[in-house]
């Protein structure tokens, strides 16, 4: 699934390609989970923000067309409308260029929602700070981690703490930070380890482009290149960088984790 990084790479590129423009149709899939996307027809793309994972398209008629693009969706900007069998939902815009969202699993949604409310949208509405929002601190950091006995890697995922973070970017900063993915709480020393090394890979993959392990590609249809700097996700059985201890996998509440048992002690 697309995190952070790889939403922020696509909206910076969609912002701008499409603010400025009218969407003068729209079409899309028959599912409840795609047809929202002809409400758009009609406004102007204003800007494209970003919440966690989900990019915000900002209309001129103080409403906002949401999408998360979920396990495989890509947003492009081609010159003509797209056929193609995984197309979800498509927009004209005024300048002859479409914007289409191809997602072949089904796992991405759209929604047209007014300027600000999310309360049906309860993911995007619990989302936690921003890890370069100044909200995000240690402090923040430690008191939401603690306020559950789940497991430290779960509650990053689930988006409370911080948002962003998916499975890619916590097993990096969790090996950054030097803490155990299955801890059930954690110090405050841990906790400001672990702020600045979420807001360190979340900063590094976005100056890298994202990462491309299967399916992501940006918005002009490029791969991203953090794959080829990551230091703990999917390294299972390759020394530690720190300490040269093999690293292992195992199953956290059901997702994949790598860490390192000598350095992720605490």
């Amino acid at each position: 699934m697309p995190e952070l990084p790889e939403v922020e790479t696509i909206r910076a590129q969609l912002d701008s390609v499409v603010s400025g423009r009218d969407i003068v149709g729209a079409s899309s899939h028959p599912s409840g989970k795609f047809s929202p996307a002809i409400e758009a027809t009609g406004a102007m793309i204003e800007r494209v923000r970003r919440r966690g994972k989900y990019l915000l398209f900002d209309l001129d008629d103080d409403r906002e067309l949401i999408v998360h693009l979920g396990m495989t969706g890509v947003l492009s900007v081609p010159d003509r409308s797209d056929e193609g069998a995984y197309v979800r939902a498509q927009w004209e815009l005024d300048d002859g260029r479409w914007l289409v969202f191809n997602d072949v699993r089904r796992f991405g949604r759209i929604r047209v929602v007014a300027a600000g409310d999310y309360e049906t949208i309860a993911t995007l509405r619990d989302l936690g700070p921003e890890p370069s929002d100044p909200a995000f601190t240690a402090q923040h950091l430690h008191t939401a981690l603690n306020k559950s006995s789940r497991r430290l890697k779960t509650q990053l995922l689930s988006q409370r703490p911080v948002a962003g973070l998916g499975n890619i970017y916590a097993d990096e900063a969790l090996w950054l930070a030097g803490v155990r993915p299955t801890a059930r709480a954690i110090t405050k020393p841990a906790a400001a380890r672990l702020r600045d090394a979420c807001v360190e890979v979340i900063a590094s993959a976005i100056d890298n482009g994202g990462t491309t392990l299967r399916d992501y590609r940006n918005a002009e249809g490029g791969s991203g290149n953090n794959q080829f700097y990551l230091r703990c996700y999917g390294r299972a059985g390759e020394p530690c960088e720190r300490c040269a201890t093999p690293l292992r996998s195992m199953v956290v509440d059901a997702r994949t984790t790598t860490w390192c048992p000598s350095c992720q002690k605490r």
